[in-house]
């Protein structure tokens, strides 16, 4: 694979996570951009599950994934491992819009629990925080829709934008 087609190098740690099925649709998505690893942190189902398995449609067996008790220790632990940049995705009254920021690779990126955000032990250790605009009265979305378009965005940003073959 060439350089023009080598995606960007990106982690994606799951904070707590309820569904195995939306945890499977985040496999699905982290294959199609090449992650290089998801990160299950605290009760977020990681494989071999089969709620997950049956979203994942295999990519639980193509993505390295591991476990950790808490998303503040994988931070930790990616800082160790050379990880430049950790971002959480949230929205706060700090976040940058996600096709907006200014991103440095290896990068890994922290999704939340629906209903409880990003542990915020975890939230103060990164270096950052992204959104997408929420204009609708619920003020969220469905995680995997969020982590797709969050992941693409980033992509767009890194350059690398013309990976179909």
């Amino acid at each position: 694979m060439d350089s023009e087609k080598r995606p960007p190098e990106i982690i994606i740690v799951l904070d707590r996570l309820r569904s195995a099925f939306n945890t499977g649709n985040i496999f699905r998505i982290a294959e199609a951009v090449g992650a290089r690893e998801i990160v299950a942190c605290g009760y977020t189902p990681a494989p071999p599950h089969p709620k997950l398995e049956k979203t994942a449609m295999g990519a639980d067996k193509m993505i390295p994934c591991r476990r950790m008790p808490d998303a503040a220790e994988a931070v930790k632990l990616l800082r160790t491992e050379g990880v430049k940049q950790i971002l959480a995705v949230e929205c706060t009254d700090e976040s940058v819009f996600a096709w907006e920021y200014d991103y440095e690779f290896p990068l890994a990126i922290i999704m939340g629990n629906e209903a409880l955000g990003i542990d915020e032990k975890a939230l103060k250790l990164c270096d950052g925080v992204i959104s997408l605009p929420m204009f609708g009265r619920k003020e969220s979305i469905n995680v995997g829709n969020c982590a797709a378009a969050v992941l693409y965005a980033i992509i767009a940003r890194a350059g690398k934008t013309n990976v179909c073959t």
